[in-house]
């Protein structure tokens, strides 16, 4: 079965540098896979030229990326109200559209992240019985009994300040499904991020959201989880609101780079006695570095809209953006709108 998506090929931190050759890797490693890149007709042309024949893409490939003009750009800065009001022409804004009209079956951008979900929200609407649409994430897991590193999708990553345990409850439902199908598991944990694993402790909402989980039998509630376990595998879900979730992503962020700092101060300033065991120990630091490659995990999805929309990090490198495209064709295969709304109409 063929698919095709559109990408904001204006979008993000690098623009063309990134999203041009992610599109040329992912067509020529997928056959199955059309690409709308939507931006400024001459300035696409011209970055699609220059990387096709740089990657040595050959002809039948090719003719499978097409590009759709759109005279404006939405800057990383901008306020999501100007993007929806007064861009309506933004390769942003046209990618998203084309998810509307059925031309198209996903978008990915690494653009604005407010200026997406605004749009998103404005175009496609959410599915019925969602409130608001959330930001999910896959995080990097490791199973200390396997050994094997693995992943745990979290929800709402900034897209929602403040939730009400209804929404919560709503997120959860959404995550439990896109990590049913994305991780291949008939029923994925569900967990409620808060400050104890006791039942007395969190605010009022995220303990109603817990009563409203235990008695859903569609949920396979976990319980608490303290932010201490993200990493451990113990849960393939977890729920938290829009200001946590997102202060949680960027604390893990800055901690990795931090122990990269570290690292590389040891080497360079310390001592010989210092410098030797690390020294010694950087094929292992490689590796360890290698498999929390956050390329590997980049793509979050928009859930609870009509149509399928992937945010991929701004800064991403073309390696990372291209992991977002298969985001998006993972979630087309699964029609993860479709399956949310068929869940929803059962349990609310």
């Amino acid at each position: 079965m063929g698919y095709k998506i559109s990408i904001d090929a204006m979008g993000g931190d690098h623009g063309l540098n990134t999203t041009i050759p992610a599109a040329l890797e992912a067509v020529k490693k997928d056959s199955n896979l059309q690409i709308v890149l939507v931006g400024d007709h001459h300035k696409v042309k011209r970055a699609l030229d220059r990387y096709s024949k740089l990657k040595k893409i050959k002809l039948p490939t090719l003719q499978r990326i097409a590009i759709h003009h759109a005279s404006e750009t939405v800057e990383m800065d901008e306020s999501p109200s100007v993007a929806v009001r007064k861009k309506k022409d933004s390769s942003m804004r046209v990618a998203v559209n084309l998810v509307k009209d059925g031309s198209v079956n996903a978008c990915v951008s690494a653009g604005n992240t407010g200026a997406l979900m605004a749009i998103s929200k404005f175009v496609l609407k959410t599915i019925h019985g969602v409130d608001r649409p959330a930001i999910v994430y896959a995080l990097p897991a490791y199973n200390r009994e396997t050994k094997k590193l693995s992943k745990t999708y979290m929800l709402d990553l900034g897209a929602n300040v403040v939730c009400s345990s209804e929404q919560l409850f709503q997120f959860a439902i959404m995550g439990s499904i896109l990590a049913a199908s994305s991780k291949g598991i008939a029923e994925p944990r569900v967990s409620l991020l808060n400050i104890g694993e006791e039942e007395m402790k969190g605010l009022d909402n995220i303990k109603n959201a817990a009563k409203l989980l235990q008695s859903c039998d569609f949920i396979n509630y976990n319980g608490y989880i303290e932010g201490k376990y993200i990493f451990d595998d113990s849960t393939d879900v977890i729920v938290c609101d829009g200001f946590v979730g997102n202060v949680s992503l960027k604390t893990m962020e800055g901690t990795l780079r931090l122990i990269e700092s570290l690292i590389k101060k040891t080497v360079v300033e310390g001592s010989w006695l210092m410098k030797i065991p690390t020294i010694m120990a950087l094929p292992l630091f490689k590796k360890m570095k290698k498999g929390m490659n956050l390329d590997s995990f980049n793509g979050a999805s928009l859930l609870g809209l009509t149509g399928i929309v992937i945010k991929s990090h701004g800064s991403a490198s073309a390696n990372a953006f291209e992991t977002a495209i298969y985001e998006a064709v993972k979630e087309i295969k699964y029609n993860i709108p479709k399956t949310i709304q068929e869940s929803l109409e059962k349990v609310l």
